[in-house]
């Protein structure tokens, strides 16, 4: 384990690639009012895979239009915990597939400048019920995405053409809403008009900035930046040997190895770090820009801390950005609407992932519920689900001071509590009741008796 989260969970992750996954009885098409209708979203990371998921298996035609030129790679680990996590990744087919490719967690020691242990975080404290490097999970819920699903049962299968388009190496320049529709202009497909367009693009959401405002009104800054990196090939062997982190007041590193990528001759071990800072001027799409910034944050700090963040000016890759919550006061405007972090994010500790997932399964089935209605469909998404968002994104507000304290008192009471078993058991309990606080209606149930009481209405 390479990084430290809240009791509630870390927030991003490493690309491998996947393997298609068993999938679960496929649901019968709905209504012709919800099989006609294209919906785009942006985003191929969790939340728009997931969604184009559950349209496509409800009958919706989805396109998902994502600006890397493939699925990404870089970041960290993500988990989920608790029961509505689990009973959705179970609806969809996956959570054997993500068991398997479960990233194996360890623990993590805490050091002072000498090198003595002076706190340990147990594998259960970030890793959840089940930890799975985020790319890794992008690739299963896109490849759960793609293909029609084969029926199990012997319920009808989807109509012809609800396979998701993925339109990789773009991004949207302009949304006008119709009468009819969204006119979504592209940097490089010919423009098209979707019946639906959903905003899953994260945290510096595309579809946010043209549809609802500029990043500043929903984005807040909480007073933290983080970021992490693959050690480059070669450097420091010893470094990462074991799992370890090191905190002065407002800065922490991390480093070590995932187990679930020990098989890799190329990997070498990864570090994390999170420091205290205000707003940063610098261009947040130049890495390099970044990568000074982050060598300047660590200067004349103790332990191995200049040569572990010094690797950074050689990594290939680079996740740097600010500790961030995401309020939006609608999720909706006409046809449009936004999923995860999009709409509720917090960069780190404010179970996004599993948000994520939980809002794609809300939204898809109240819209093939609504047929064709989609402001009801959105009105009852957003009801239903911002306050549980709210209550996980809570635990965002405090990540960055619980993983890089800014005093050394507040360093030390951190490590008490988490020496303390029954401290360390409150924290853990506290994020499984959050992240299973909201009743879930079984929407493939749902959707699959609307159909047959149409049918025999029609």
């Amino acid at each position: 384990m390479t990084r430290t989260t809240t009791p509630h969970h870390t927030d991003k992750a490493r690309e491998t690639r996947g393997t298609h996954g068993a999938r679960e009885r496929c649901e019968p098409t709905p209504t012709p009012a919800a099989r006609a209708r294209t919906v785009l979203i942006s985003g191929a990371s969790i939340a728009g895979p997931a969604l184009a998921h559950w349209l496509a298996r409800y009958g919706y035609r989805p396109t998902v239009v994502e600006l890397a030129p493939a699925l990404r790679g870089g970041g960290f680990a993500v988990d989920f915990r608790g029961a509505a996590h689990l009973a959705v990744l179970q609806k969809m087919g996956v959570l054997e597939e993500i068991g398997r490719r479960r990233t194996g967690g360890s623990s993590m020691t805490f050091i002072d400048a000498r090198g003595n242990h002076v706190a340990a975080l147990p594998p259960e404290f970030a890793g959840g019920d089940v930890e799975i490097l985020r790319s890794e999970l992008s690739r299963i819920l896109y490849d759960h995405s793609c293909p029609t699903p084969i029926p199990h049962d012997d319920t009808a299968a989807p109509a012809a053409g609800t396979t998701t388009a993925y339109l990789f190496g773009d991004s949207l320049t302009s949304l006008t809403e119709t009468a009819d529709g969204v006119h979504v202009t592209f940097e490089h497909a010919p423009p098209r008009t979707f019946d639906l367009v959903i905003g899953a693009d994260g945290l510096h959401s595309t579809v946010r900035r043209l549809a609802f405002g500029p990043e500043e009104d929903f984005v807040s800054h909480l007073g933290y930046y983080v970021a992490g990196w693959d050690l480059p090939h070669g450097a420091a062997p010893d470094l990462a040997a074991h799992a370890v982190g090191y905190n002065e007041p407002g800065r922490l590193v991390t480093v070590g190895r995932v187990p679930r990528r020990a098989d890799d001759p190329s990997y070498g071990g990864e570090a994390f770090c999170v420091f205290a800072s205000e707003r940063l001027g610098h261009d947040r799409r130049d890495p390099q820009a970044q990568r000074e910034a982050l060598v300047q944050a660590y200067e004349g700090a103790g332990w191995r801390t200049t040569e572990l963040v010094g690797t950074v000016r050689d990594a290939d890759d680079l996740y740097f950005d600010a500790i961030s919550r995401v309020d939006a006061p609608t999720w909706s405007r006409g046809r449009i609407a936004l999923l995860g972090d999009a709409a509720y994010g917090a960069t780190v500790g404010g179970m996004g992932t599993g948000s994520a997932i939980v809002g794609a399964y809300v939204l898809a089935g109240e819209l093939a519920l609504a047929a064709g209605d989609h402001r009801r469909a959105f009105a009852r998404y957003e009801q239903k689900l911002r306050p549980y968002v709210s209550r996980c994104q809570e635990g965002g507000r405090g990540t960055g001071a619980f993983l890089a304290p800014l005093t050394q008192e507040a360093i030390a009471a951190r490590n008490s509590a988490l020496n303390d078993p029954a401290a360390l058991t409150a924290m853990l309990q506290e994020g499984h009741d959050i992240s299973a606080d909201i009743s879930l209606d079984d929407y493939p149930s749902l959707v699959h008796d609307a159909i047959g009481s149409g049918r025999k209405g029609s």
